[in-house]
């Protein structure tokens, strides 16, 4: 394969991994710590208890806005703030995200794929990559 299919695949996997790890963390917040639980964790921060909410849709959404490959970019660009925070929130715990809690290694790594992606854009398999529909023009 040349470099520039290599490249597309590359971005293609990588938009599919991170589509659905943000939606296996929504549905973590949702079907194991619940939203309430997890706004519970949120104002134990000292974060508003009502960004839990905002942060599930954005994961969710997100994620699902990822694996169609379907503003790729922008998405991307806009789930490194929640990344950032969980990094945040996990900073006190130490290093490795197996430590009690977790760590803050695993949300620093993710955001620095998620900025990946946004360089790279959606990559291979993306409505991204879909060539809009042409009408003729009537004179």
């Amino acid at each position: 394969m040349e470099n520039q299919q290599t490249t597309q695949i590359g971005s293609f996997v990588l938009r599919i991994s991170l589509g659905l790890m943000f939606i296996a963390h929504a549905l973590l917040k949702l079907l194991v710590f619940t939203l309430p639980g997890t706004a519970a964790f949120f104002a134990s921060l000292g974060l508003p208890g009502f960004l839990a909410y905002p942060v599930f849709a954005a994961e969710l959404f997100g994620g699902i806005a990822l694996l169609l490959g379907w503003r790729t970019r922008l998405v991307a660009t806009a789930l490194i703030p929640v990344l950032l925070g969980a990094t945040w929130a996990h900073a006190g715990n130490g290093w490795a995200f197996t430590a009690p809690n977790g760590g803050w290694e695993y949300p620093a790594f993710l955001t620095v794929a998620t900025f990946v992606q946004a360089l790279l854009g959606a990559g291979a398999f993306a409505l991204d990559a879909r060539k809009p529909v042409s009408t003729p023009a009537f004179a």
